[in-house]
């Protein structure tokens, strides 16, 4: 048996280059040690399309297998879907055998337990790592099987078209599939030939992800949905990442929408079905987020980055909905995971409610200037905090995720990577200009 590269373990997930990092004798005890870990019986698996995932799942579901737990194989599968499987199936765990959004050489594994309860570093992704590199596992009593449980992709389909509220409502949509997970999504939207005219790009599978890394956080990756959009008269584009999980989106004139403002959005449809309900946005999110959650009558709370800490906190304190400045989009209707469909189908749902144009839905919740997400790579990043901590300390200062300190008219948070030696700083204020001064002003104290 290989080594395995302990680097493959990341804060929530599994990932490596293929095949030099991850590869399939790493699946083959990856799968011995989840089921060891988890006790588990049952395990569903959805894979990517990408060239080496076939390859991967053999040998993952070999290593269940002779661990003695039944392979739930989900085929071809979202995100999204692997987690619905998790809580519809009475599966002890599943395990999406993805790298998201990272290139094409690149393959991982999202764990979870059932009902899509994250197996992330602090929740035993690192127990499943030592497990994995010992490679000591237990005789098991018997060989499990391996069980076809595509038709489980049909229930979802079925499920989540039910929430869709698009009244009389017409409208033309784009929406850019990347190559990727996105496109086995695309039954949910056909299931409404009279309300939605779509347009596609790239809507045919291709592990190589020719025309662009399918990563909506990273602007450049959506030019061609905008052009698209406007050339169309489009009214809203829609786009995913690698494993469906993530979703970005793009106004009528080819706009991106901030991804933390879709929070507050669909928080007013959530709202009218569930009063009174707690929403969670993440702590970079702009506070018109909460003024916005709490004038539709939510509770709004501020929570920390990673969905494996979002899920943990809906569950404890009873949380509906939660969004990312990243574009997670957690749902109960999901078991608090992603569904990021859901969230297409909602932020549809308050423009049929409204009869407005999404610009004009953005520019009632957009409030205040926000910096963005900005990276600096620093030698000492605890020593950093440290000053900045010192510098402001006359702030309001929260250390919920990193450092977060506000002003009556200005705030900022800084967090720590969990995989590279920087720091990532989001700024807001109540004025271009007061952003732009402060911005420049804590980046300098940042860079040194």
């Amino acid at each position: 048996m290989g080594e395995i590269n302990p680097k493959i373990f990341k804060a929530y997930d599994i990932r490596g280059v293929y095949p030099e990092e991850i590869n399939e004798e790493a699946a083959y005890s990856i799968g011995r040690a989840a089921v060891q870990y988890l006790d588990a019986k049952r395990v569903a698996v959805g894979r990517d399309i990408r060239e080496s995932s076939s390859a991967l799942f053999e040998n993952l579901a070999k290593g269940i297998t002779d661990q003695g737990a039944d392979v739930y194989d989900l085929g071809l599968a979202s995100t999204p879907m692997v987690y619905f499987a998790s809580g519809k199936l009475g599966v002890d765990g599943a395990i999406a055998l993805t790298a998201s959004h990272n290139p094409a050489e690149y393959n991982g594994m999202k764990i979870c337990r059932a009902e899509a309860v994250p197996v992330g570093e602090n929740s035993g992704l690192f127990d499943v790592r030592d497990l994995a590199i010992a490679g000591k596992f237990p005789e098991a009593s018997r060989k499990g099987e391996i069980i076809n449980k595509e038709e489980i992709k049909k229930e979802y389909v079925e499920y989540f078209s039910g929430f869709a509220k698009l009244g009389g409502r017409k409208f033309k949509i784009v929406i850019d599939f990347a190559n990727a997970m996105g496109i086995l999504e695309k039954e949910i939207y056909g299931k409404f030939p009279e309300n939605l005219e779509i347009t596609p790009l790239y809507e045919n599978f291709d592990g190589k992800f020719p025309n662009h890394e399918a990563n909506p956080l990273k602007t450049e990756t959506l030019a061609e949905l905008q052009a698209k959009v406007v050339g169309t008269n489009a009214d809203l584009g829609i786009a995913y990442d690698g494993d469906a999980d993530r979703v970005g989106f793009v106004d009528e004139t080819g706009q991106i929408v901030p991804m933390d403002l879709v929070t507050g959005l669909i928080a007013k449809i959530v709202l009218e079905k569930k009063p009174g309900a707690k929403i969670f946005y993440d702590l970079r999110s702009s506070k018109s987020v909460k003024e916005y959650i709490e004038e539709n009558g939510g509770v709004a709370l501020e929570c920390p980055v990673g969905h494996a800490n979002i899920k943990k906190i809906m569950r404890n304190k009873g949380g509906v909905f939660a969004g990312e400045l990243s574009g997670h989009y957690y749902f109960q209707e999901n078991f608090m995971a992603e569904a990021s469909t859901l969230a297409a189908l909602m932020l549809l749902g308050v423009m049929a409610e409204t009869g407005g144009k999404m610009s004009d839905l953005v520019r009632g919740i957009k409030r205040y200037f926000h910096s963005g997400e900005i990276n600096s790579e620093v030698a000492d990043k605890d020593a950093v905090i440290a000053a900045l901590k010192e510098k402001y300390s006359d702030g309001k200062i929260s250390e919920l995720d990193g450092v977060k300190i506000e002003y009556p008219d200005w705030w900022f948070n800084v967090r720590p990577s969990n995989t590279e030696p920087v720091l990532r700083l989001n700024l807001e204020a109540d004025t271009e200009k007061l952003m732009e001064e402060k911005r420049d002003e804590v980046l300098g104290l940042i860079r040194g």
